[in-house]
């Protein structure tokens, strides 16, 4: 990253690289000397990473040094923790070097996004509630635009399956995915009021202020800032010593806070008036895409692979909201599950389709290594390995298409892999889509292979067959190992349940009926499980059956790829990619959205309130409704070059002008929003003028060749 002297010698060196045909004065450094001025600060900005990027390829040499030899499980917990905190100093060091013209004006940002109602506190006429945010109408359009696009993208191209699952669910359900007992932060209450604080951001903040003590001395100013880092991996009882050791109160009172606990980050509720049955507020839209994989499985007639989707709201209760649309209590998700059988993940028809597509991918290795992102294509990070297998790597490339076309810079996108320490027990391989903001990196979509986990759960919890059946080639003979109930010794003993019991035993897999065999062996009987209840079966009320058969058919349990889409903070990074200010006014705030996401695609502007205008811009309006393209008609007073600045503050890509030429010669113009230039054609060209550069169909270089350019000044009366 540069700083800002140096942005002109960029600016000069591009021009040497890439000279005019008509060259302008001479430059002012020549090309040696402008690589050597970028070269030096390039050195200068690797003089100050580099002891960073030391320290953590230092720390994950050991790590690897201690998981080789066999060393105990904690002391290698507590090496990864501090792993992670000297990467995130050196991520902190590397944000910190971004030149300040890189940077966004997040402060204006909102504040624009704000005043044109795309997004705003909700219940604000009553004090809002934290975390809650309303949607105002160009908001709502662009999410629309944006999911519309996301669903032509993968639902449509890919074929799958979409549903809308319920959002109330059963506590059952929640239970088995893992939910209700690890699905939680730590919290801290002010032991007075009552009021929570979520503890990790508690002690961050109290670092922060800390740390911005002019009398802080610089060793201890360095160890806050690593604390600070390292706050949302410390352990309940490591978070407890900190609090302590720092006399930590309640911000809001002084108070005296409590020990940190353990609180669960879903909605509870009761579903029907007796209140018997709880239920929850689901914190994600995938359980309701799995319990209903028979049927989905039925739907597609019972082959594998297929996809299904689901686009819908989710809900946890974060103990305390922050960095706007990024943490939020009530969020839209758009999810997608690719079944596959588990041996041929490998094997994607379609992988071809992504394979040269080259991606900014941040490995574990390169994290340990205290290395920066590498752009890869693809098709090598499979036949590396560094990418699990080609179904992974395909949805990975579908997803990074996906981003860059609505908006994400592509010089801001990176996909990061999880390290072993953050991979879900059940997970292959996992890779996120980050997005570099004014917060920092920002996971915006997750993309996991995430095996038979999900289905092998609700198969257990719910006792409901989750195979899908494949049909052999050729037949093949299997040892089958099952239990034969001993009805006569079962009913006597448990008469009425006899059935229940008689039916779990039967439906018992060889592995299980396998371990039922041994515990009965060893211990003299054996715990059935059924639903709820338990029922100790001794020896001699089940005996063990195994024979070959020959099958033509097997059951598969299929795995799955995960990708899930947080849909507000991919809103909000578009947004922030797309803002900035034009040249020469810092108080003209534009958004360059793309047009398939701007939620108005042209403006229809009478230069005058004369009612003789009047038709013309009814008939342009009449015509791009009638091809389905949105419109906003600003007929409002102000110079014509203010209306063009209102316009360009919600991202309207094109504009057509009405004026007085076009009284006489039937023709307006056409403004592009990011040039500014404007072509004029005829009132009935301008409608299909638009369509197809919303379409893609034409560019707007095509666009000005075809068509004369308009001259006129924006700040015509």
């Amino acid at each position: 990253m540069f700083s800002r002297p140096l942005q002109s010698l960029l600016r000069q060196y591009s021009r040497l690289l890439s000279p005019p045909a008509v060259s302008p004065s001479p430059p002012a450094l020549s090309l040696p000397r402008l690589h050597r001025a970028l070269m030096a600060t390039q050195v200068e900005k690797e003089v100050q990473l580099g002891p960073l990027r030391v320290a953590v390829k230092e720390q994950g040499d050991l790590i690897r040094a201690m998981k080789a030899e066999g060393r105990p499980n904690l002391e290698v917990q507590a090496a990864v923790s501090e792993l992670r905190k000297r990467k995130t100093a050196l991520e902190k060091k590397e944000k910190d070097l971004i030149p300040q013209e890189a940077k966004i004006d997040r402060g204006k940002l909102e504040d624009t996004l704000k005043r044109r109602y795309f997004y705003a506190p909700a219940f604000s006429i009553y004090g809002g509630v934290a975390g809650l945010y309303d949607y105002g109408p160009m908001g709502c359009a662009m999410k629309s635009n944006l999911l519309s696009l996301w669903r032509q993208h993968f639902v449509l191209e890919e074929g799958m399956l979409e549903i809308d699952s319920c959002i109330l669910t059963p506590e059952p359900v929640l239970k088995a995915s893992g939910h209700t007992d690890r699905f939680s932060d730590f919290m801290v209450k002010d032991e007075a009021t009552g009021e929570c604080f979520r503890a990790d951001h508690l002690l961050e903040d109290v670092m922060e202020s800390l740390v911005s003590d002019p009398k802080c001395p610089p060793e201890k100013k360095e160890e806050y800032q690593l604390i600070r880092a390292k706050a949302d991996s410390y352990s309940q009882e490591e978070l407890a010593g900190l609090f302590t050791r720092f006399s930590i109160k309640s911000p809001v009172t002084g108070n005296s806070l409590s020990p940190p606990m353990d609180f669960n980050l879903m909605f509870k509720t009761s579903i029907g008036p007796g209140g018997a049955l709880t239920g929850f507020l689901r914190p994600e839209t995938a359980q309701g895409i799995f319990v209903n994989f028979k049927r989905l499985l039925e739907f597609n007639n019972g082959k594998l692979p297929f996809a299904a989707a689901q686009i819908g709201k989710a809900f946890r209760n974060e103990i305390s909201p922050r960095s706007g649309l990024l943490r939020v209590r009530e969020f839209e998700m758009a999810e997608i599950e690719h079944f596959v059988h588990p041996e041929k993940r490998n094997k994607f028809e379609k992988f071809s389709n992504v394979a040269d597509l080259s991606i900014s991918l941040f490995s574990a290795c390169n994290q340990m290594d205290g290395k920066s992102a590498e752009s890869l294509t693809l098709g090598d990070a499979v036949r590396s390995g560094l990418v699990a297998n080609e179904t992974l790597g395909y949805f990975v490339g579908r997803i990074h298409l996906f981003l860059t076309r609505i908006g994400v810079d592509p010089g801001k996108l990176r996909f990061r892999q999880h390290m072993s320490n953050e991979m879900a027990h059940y997970a292959s391989d996992c890779w996120d889509a980050e997005c570099l903001t004014s917060y920092g990196w920002v996971e915006c979509v997750g993309c996991a292979d995430r095996s038979c986990y999900d289905l092998t759960c609700h198969v257990t919890a719910a006792k409901v067959d989750m195979s899908a059946k494949e049909q052999l080639s050729e037949p093949l003979t299997v040892d089958v190992v099952e239990v034969a109930p001993e009805k006569g010794v079962i009913g006597k003993q448990f008469r009425k349940e006899a059935k229940v019991i008689m039916d779990a035993l039967a439906a018992l897999s060889s592995s299980q009926a396998e371990a039922a065999e041994k515990e009965a062996t060893e211990k003299g009987s054996y715990e059935l499980e059924v639903g709820d209840k338990k029922y100790t079966l001794q020896r001699n009320m089940f005996k063990i059956k195994r024979y070959q058969k020959t099958v033509h058919v097997v059951d598969v349990i299929p795995s799955v790829i995960e990708p899930s889409f947080g849909v507000g903070r991919i809103l909000y990074t578009v947004l922030e990619h797309s803002f900035g200010v034009r040249e020469g006014d810092e108080q003209r705030a534009w958004l360059a959205l793309p047009p398939c996401v701007a939620p108005v695609s042209c403006s229809v502007l009478p230069l005058s309130s004369n009612e003789q205008f009047s038709p013309f811009v009814q008939q342009i309006a009449s015509s791009l409704k009638s091809r389905g393209i949105s419109h906003k008609i600003d007929d409002s007073g102000g110079s014509i070059g203010r209306r063009y600045a209102r316009t360009d503050e919600i991202g309207i890509p094109f504009g057509v002008t009405v004026d007085f030429d076009s009284l006489q010669s039937k023709t307006a113009t056409l403004r592009e929003r990011d040039s500014m230039r404007q072509i004029r054609a005829s009132l009935e060209e301008l409608p299909g003028i638009v369509s197809s550069l919303i379409s893609g169909q034409l560019s707007w270089a095509e666009v000005e060749g075809k068509w004369p350019t308009f001259t006129g000044p924006e700040s015509t009366q």
